[in-house]
């Protein structure tokens, strides 16, 4: 790292409050915390407003009561990049899930040779952290050693006490490399099902742009909802229905139909649907949602009377 890089991470240090937050986050300044002192510490600083959990309302609210109240095992399941595949395996068809190509707990275990020429890995337990390989003649192994390594030693949990993440067991996983899936003009569709049934679609676009990820939101009719989560914006565009958006929901309704909440994320890419990622907490339950006021619609899509803690 050079010195102007340095200089730049300190200035936005001092400037930036939120910033600055993630840096003592991941420095393990906040550790010692329990998960509900932290939840409470953290959720005013990115939201704006107090966390309660007596009475939760909004969307957001509501996502961090369930990370303390609703433990259920199957959940660690669903974050584990592996074992998630198997639930999928015994929910829904395989041709909708992208294939394994093997699974170790260290990277030297890896066996390239057998490997083919394009592949894709990642850590099982963590977010980030993936190393693609388009032509293995040209595969940086230690760089790529470097990326995972950092990965395994990440502790995805504490970073915003998504408790699912605490057990899961820190492998490598490959999977095949599908061209498509990179591709600039990739769109990703995040359907979000509320106790079984799917209530809006996110429309990610622009993910490998300099311009940055765009996102817009639609009903389950497709029509067009202007509100931002995060700092995502819309991207100005109309998106027509994807090609397989009654098979996407057909498959959302199938997968989500125990769970109080679920985001099922899917690429529609060549007249081929998959399922690339199940997510119990967008955004770690930390997404400000504008106009506020669907933060609280959102809520109300999300029944907890209905949730047994435990």
């Amino acid at each position: 790292m050079n010195i102007q890089t340095v200089l730049n991470k300190g200035k936005r240090f001092i400037s930036d409050p939120l910033y600055r937050l993630r840096v003592m986050i991941k420095m393990g300044a906040y550790n010692s915390l329990s998960d509900e002192a932290f939840l409470k510490k953290m959720f005013p600083k990115y939201m704006g407003y107090a966390l309660n959990l007596d009475n939760p309302q909004t969307f957001s609210e509501k996502l961090q009561w369930m990370k303390l109240y609703d433990r259920k095992p199957i959940y660690t399941n669903i974050v584990d990049k592996y074992q998630a595949k198997q639930f999928l395996a015994d929910k829904i068809d395989s041709k909708y899930i992208i294939p394994n190509l093997g699974v170790w707990d260290n990277f030297d275990e890896i066996d390239f040779d057998t490997l083919p020429n394009q592949f894709v890995l990642k850590c099982t337990h963590d977010s980030g952290g993936i190393v693609i390989c388009k032509d293995k003649s040209a595969f940086d192994k230690e760089s790529a050693r470097r990326i995972i390594n950092r990965s395994l030693k990440r502790d995805y949990y504490l970073i915003a006490r998504e408790w699912p993440y605490k057990n899961v067991p820190r492998r490598i996983l490959a999977e095949e490399y599908i061209d498509e899936l990179g591709s600039i003009d990739l769109l990703d569709y995040k359907m979000y099902s509320f106790h079984g049934e799917p209530k809006l679609t996110v429309v990610c676009s622009n993910r490998f742009s300099m311009g940055g990820t765009r996102m817009d939101y639609y009903d389950l009719d497709w029509n067009f909802i202007n509100i931002s989560i995060l700092h995502y914006k819309p991207s100005n565009k109309h998106y027509v229905k994807p090609p397989h958006y009654d098979e996407m929901k057909m498959l959302c309704k199938q997968l989500s139909k125990d769970f109080p909440f679920l985001r099922v994320d899917f690429y529609d890419v060549n007249n081929h649907l998959y399922v690339g990622e199940l997510t119990l907490y967008p955004g770690a339950g930390f997404i400000k949602i504008e106009p506020s006021e669907f933060d609280y619609k959102m809520g109300e899509w999300l029944r907890l009377e209905s949730v047994h803690r435990s």
